[in-house]
Order: structure tokens, then sequence, then C-alpha cells
């Protein structure tokens, strides 16, 4: 199963969001800029995590962007789902309404199918916008520690 455009750059700044959690709205432009998204797309996605409940939105000078719950408390499922949709790596073993298939209780593959969604779908539930945080925290440590000073 690939994820598209619209779930990795949404999921970027979603951790970005978290990264910067605070009471204070963050400017689209600053994600932008950070995430190295272009400032419209990146406002198509919100539009998609804003509908999903993830974010909301304050206008104004000072406006921009805020997670609706803290960042331990968001899933990566949830942003995915709201940017994409069900997960569906087959559309008989689809989370909603999956297709009627004619070859549903002779098809040796459907089980396979559903344990692949089952297993994506249990990774993107049981990761948190806060465990992505602690990952790219102990990336920017680890970079860090790998450079050497004249």
């Amino acid at each position: 199963m690939k994820f598209t455009t619209r779930a990795r750059y949404g999921l970027r700044a979603m951790v970005d969001l978290a990264q910067n959690y605070s009471h204070e709205p963050i400017p689209l432009i600053r994600i932008a800029e950070r995430q190295d998204i272009s400032e419209g797309y990146l406002e198509q996605l919100m539009t998609f995590l804003r509908k999903g409940g993830l974010v909301r939105s304050v206008r104004g000078a000072q406006g921009g962007y805020l997670l609706t719950r803290e960042p331990a408390r968001i899933t990566a499922g949830e942003i995915i789902r709201a940017l994409e949709g069900p997960i569906n790596p087959t559309g008989c073993v689809s989370e909603n309404n999956p297709e009627e298939c004619e070859r549903a209780d002779t098809c040796a593959t459907r089980v396979m199918w559903e344990k692949i969604r089952q297993s994506i779908a249990g990774v993107l539930d049981h990761t948190t916008l806060e465990d992505l945080c602690q990952e790219a925290e102990k990336m920017r440590q680890s970079r860090e520690a790998d450079m050497y000073y004249i």
C-alpha cells in the first residue's frame, strides 16, 4: 500500500504542529517553510485535518493553526484517515463498507489482505504525534552527536 503525498505531507505538518505545541496558533507560512511544503497545498491539507477534528484555525494577524488535543492524544491513524479515508489495501477488506465480493467465501488471498489492513491500522493507531516528536528528537540528538567541531 502506497500512501499519497497528501498523507505524507499532512502527517509532517501535524508533527510540526506537535513539535511547536502551545496555546498560540502557528501561522501556516511557518509550517510551510519548516516542512518545505507549498503554502497553497498545505492550506488544502489543513481543510481535511480541520474537518477531521484534528486542528482548528484562528483568523487574523495573529492567526494560524492549533491542534485540537495534546500530541499524545492524536494518532497517526486519525491523521491518515482524515486525509486519505479508511485504510483500504483492497476494496473487499476496507475498514468502512467493504465491497461485496463474489469470491469472498473461496478467496484464499482475502485473509492475507485483511491481516495486512489490520497490521497497517495497528501501527498507525498505536503511534501518536508525541511518539513521532520523540523520534524526531532522538534523530536530532544523534545528528548533533555525530557533528565534529574543529
